[in-house]
């Protein structure tokens, strides 16, 4: 999509209201005053694969949600600031900004590719489709703890699911314009009708365009969301969706530490090279699922998704083997790497899951028996042109380097070419998997949980250069035990254990792919509800560990292995509540201690890993407190508030002493109604301006933070 297709894109979001104003007010129209009335469907809350009907109080895991209204009120559009606001998340690499990195209580996964995430129990962090909007989400639940027992491979830490909104039955919508520092802008409309008595559609989209405190940096990003729902009859539902985004932002590896000092240059200055133009990603997404529920108790939901995504661009990524890199001696001088990355990805995934309940001698089953099946196609292609060594004596050009006190960009017509092949390969990962899992109401304070799941995994690997495959084809059993006691009805404790497996993707030495990793966690915990649902809170503590992470060859320089080994630690607590006087509290804290436990090298750079040595980007403590006044002006409500997140201090690249300083940021928000439909709103980010570094890399690749910028935005509702 290229030129003004962001706009006409926002504007045919637009322009669905006003298309379908007239359809809505004849479905009004051509309701019957009796029988089968509209109002027997208006329920249209559709159910989620893996997760059942429990009560959250009485699953024995911390399960954190993060609602769309408290996203619209605090100013968040993306889900990287969405996950800030929830305990023992961690931003991870974001690939020079193309993609969400995250870890959840210390552990990151495969940080070379995007962190792996969920919408509507769907996979959608496995391809390239750039970082995910927010718009058209319902919520956003972040599931702690073993869930490989239900949604398979994954990261013991926990799973982030996020729920879209889905079409109602009645008319409703809204459009929203939003300005702000750095010539920001951003368009969202959203729209929802019924069709029929039984159809409805939704039409959610969004434009953003906007500048960058990094120096010529300039970013532009677009995204549409027609859906569908239809009762076929009163038990009897088919939802689809349809999710399309196309992002342009060029590749930016940050700044860079002087002799492991940050600083010495300012967070605004661009060490890539302008002529390179953005990196353009684009996602297709599609989801179908029926639903049928047999009576009360028993239903079965069916579903299928097939996603594309595809991402290409030019990049500098600044060199890091010493014997190439003049800047580790003259502290001014920065080579580069220019890099042409082609990935594109497909993804099918089908599924289904009979859930129910059923009494066998006074004690009550919630039972889940579940089957999927998810076949991923990932072609991967990169070249470069890499800096001489320096034994050669390269000229500046030669060396494709950058003063970083005094940057002179290069024309296009100059760039080195890319002409040396990285990787060319072909991977296709197939994965069948069963699961079933009873939670039992032992008594009506006693509830057991067990868990199980199976996946037969296959990997094949083509690599084109000498035309080889390789493949491999590992099962696991993935168990899951937990047990919730409830003393009082505001007040339950629970303890859980989950093993599980998570893929590793390439090959040793000797042409042999990694063994997946495998995982063990155990959590305890508490959790609170006042009687009067004002006040929820819990508190969790938790042990993980993980072997197989890939680490470097000691026998063969330049390939991986599969040996190393991790644990992770710690405690998190989480609080909701509406006190006295009209305030609102949203507050998170979390301490987490992720290390290694076997003593290998990096497998990036070589450098000793010890025993003990903290994980990259990963604070032992972090923290985030929202509080919100609301009162009323005029008559018409209004609210204010302030937001504090805290982040200590984190390794900044594997193997060295070199850190990420600490840092506190403050937020100030606040809206007003103008009219019952019109809102007007905004937000101070980084109140006192600070500086700070969301992630690093390497200390030649660190992502800096914004400095202080506003936002503010109108909103009708109608």
């Amino acid at each position: 999509m290229k030129g003004h297709s962001g706009i006409r894109f926002f504007c045919a979001a637009t322009a669905a209201y006003l298309m379908l104003q007239p359809v809505a007010r004849a479905a009004e129209d051509q309701a019957p005053a009796t029988g089968d009335t509209l109002e027997e469907i208006t329920v249209t809350a559709q159910k989620q694969q893996y997760v059942g009907t429990v009560p959250a109080k009485d699953v024995p895991q911390n399960v954190q949600t993060l609602s769309g209204a408290t996203l619209q009120e605090v100013g968040i559009s993306r889900l990287a600031d969405a996950l800030d606001l929830v305990s023992g998340v961690a931003r991870q690499n974001s690939y020079g900004g193309l993609w969400d990195g995250f870890a959840v209580r210390g552990f990151a996964g495969d940080i070379n590719v995007p962190s792996g995430f969920l919408v509507n129990g769907f996979n959608y962090g496995r391809g390239f489709g750039g970082t995910r909007d927010v718009s058209g989400v319902e919520r956003i639940d972040v599931l702690k703890g073993p869930t490989s027992a239900l949604f398979g491979r994954g990261e013991p830490g926990g799973t982030v699911n996020i729920i879209t909104k889905q079409p109602q039955f009645t008319p409703e919508g809204s459009v929203m314009l939003e300005g702000g520092s750095y010539s920001h802008f951003r368009g969202e409309a959203d729209y929802t009708t019924p069709l029929s008595r039984r159809l409805a559609v939704r039409m959610n989209g969004a434009f953003e365009d906007e500048d960058s405190f990094r120096d010529t940096v300039h970013a532009r990003k677009e995204t549409v969301s027609p859906s569908i729902l239809w009762f076929l009859n009163d038990n009897t539902s088919v939802s689809y969706q349809f999710a399309y985004t196309h992002q342009e932002v060029p590749f930016d590896r940050g700044v860079v530490a002087v002799n492991g000092k940050l600083g010495v240059i300012p967070i605004s200055r661009f060490l890539g090279e302008p002529a390179d133009g953005p990196t353009k990603t684009n996602d297709y997404g599609h989801q179908l699922q029926l639903q049928h529920d047999f009576n009360d108790k028993w239903g079965v939901l069916l579903g299928a998704g097939y996603r594309t995504t595809d991402l290409t661009g030019y990049g500098e990524t600044p060199e890091l083997v010493t014997s190439r890199q003049p800047f580790f001696t003259d502290g001014r001088t920065l080579s580069r790497q220019r890099r042409y990355t082609s990935y594109d990805t497909k993804d099918l995934v089908l599924r289904g899951e009979i859930n129910g309940q059923f009494d066998t001698f006074g004690i009550t089953h919630h039972v889940l028996v579940g089957a999927d099946y998810d076949d991923f196609k990932f072609n991967n292609f990169q070249t470069r042109s890499r800096p001489p060594a320096l034994s050669t004596h390269p000229t500046f050009a030669q060396q494709n380097a950058i003063d970083i006190y005094n940057p002179v960009y290069t024309p296009a017509s100059l760039l080195p070419a890319t002409t040396s092949l990285v990787f060319n390969q072909y991977e296709r990962d197939k994965t069948t998997g069963a699961y079933v899992q009873d939670q039992i109401d032992v008594t009506d304070s006693i509830k057991l949980r067990l868990g199980a799941r199976y996946d037969d995994f296959s990997q094949s690997i083509l690599t084109r250069a000498t035309n080889v495959t390789t493949r491999q084809n590992p099962d696991s059993f993935s168990p899951q035990v937990g047990i919730v006691y409830e003393p009082t009805k505001s007040i339950s404790v629970y303890f859980s254990y989950g093993q599980g497996f998570r893929a590793n993707t390439g090959q040793d030495y000797y042409g042999t792919p990694f063994a997946p990793e495998r995982t063990e966690s155990y959590e305890v915990g508490a959790k609170y509800v006042s009687p009067d649902q004002g006040i929820t809170s819990s508190i969790a503590l938790f042990k993980m560990s993980k072997d197989n992470i890939i680490t470097a060859d000691p026998v063969h320089s330049g390939y991986v292995i599969a040996i190393g080994t991790a644990e992770s630690k710690g405690v998190e607590f989480d609080v909701s509540a509406k006190l006295p006087y009209d305030f609102r509290l949203l507050g998170s804290f979390a301490y987490v201690d992720a290390y290694s436990t076997s003593s290998v090298l990096d497998p990036d750079f070589g450098k000793v890993v010890a025993a003990g040595d903290p994980l990259i980007n990963i604070p032992e403590l972090s923290g985030n407190l929202i509080l919100f006044k609301d009162f009323s002006v005029m008559e018409k409500p209004a609210n204010v508030g302030i937001g504090v997140n805290y982040v200590d201090k984190r390794l900044g690249e594997t193997g060295t002493t070199f850190t990420l300083p600490a840092y506190t940021l403050v937020r100030l928000m606040g809206s007003v109604h103008l009219t019952d439909d019109i809102e007007l709103s905004g937000e101070i980010n980084n109140l006192f301006d600070k500086t700070w570094y969301a992630n690093s890399y390497a200390a030649l690749w660190v992502q800096p933070g914004a400095p202080r910028t506003f936002k503010a935005r109108v909103r009708y509702k109608f």
